[in-house]
C-alpha cells in the first residue's frame, strides 16, 4: 500500500474552485495536518485527493481510456466558452486592495 507524503510548507500551486461539503470531522482533521504540515488547508486537500485517485486503479484506467478523453475534451471546451467576460466588466475597479487575507477551503 502506498504512503501520503506531505511536503513541508509547499502549497503555492494553481488552483481551480470546487465547493464541496465534508463531514466536520474530516475537517477538523484537515485543518490539524495542515497545520502539523505548514501547509494551506488547500494543498492538504489537493494530496489527499491526488493520492485518493492515485489509489483507485479502476479510475486510472478510465482516464487513459478514449472516452474519457472525450468526455474531458468536451466539458474543457464548455468550460473554456463560458468563462469568457466582456472587455467592460474586465475594467479593473478604483477600490482600494486589501493585503494579507488568505482563503481556506
Amino acid at each position: 500500500m502506498s504512503k501520503l507524503k506531505l511536503e513541508h510548507g509547499v502549497s503555492r500551486i494553481r488552483r481551480a474552485k470546487l465547493q464541496s461539503s465534508i463531514d466536520q470531522t474530516i475537517a477538523d482533521d484537515i485543518d490539524l495536518l495542515a497545520q502539523w504540515s505548514n501547509n494551506e488547508t488547500n494543498y492538504v486537500v489537493n494530496e489527499l485527493l491526488r493520492f485518493a485517485l492515485a489509489q483507485e486503479e479502476d479510475f486510472q484506467k478510465y482516464k487513459v481510456s478514449p472516452a474519457a478523453k472525450a468526455t474531458h475534451a468536451a466539458s474543457s471546451t464548455k468550460l473554456q466558452s463560458t468563462s469568457i467576460k466582456p472587455a467592460i466588466e474586465a475594467a479593473p475597479k478604483s477600490e482600494p486592495s486589501s493585503t494579507g487575507s488568505t482563503a481556506h477551503a
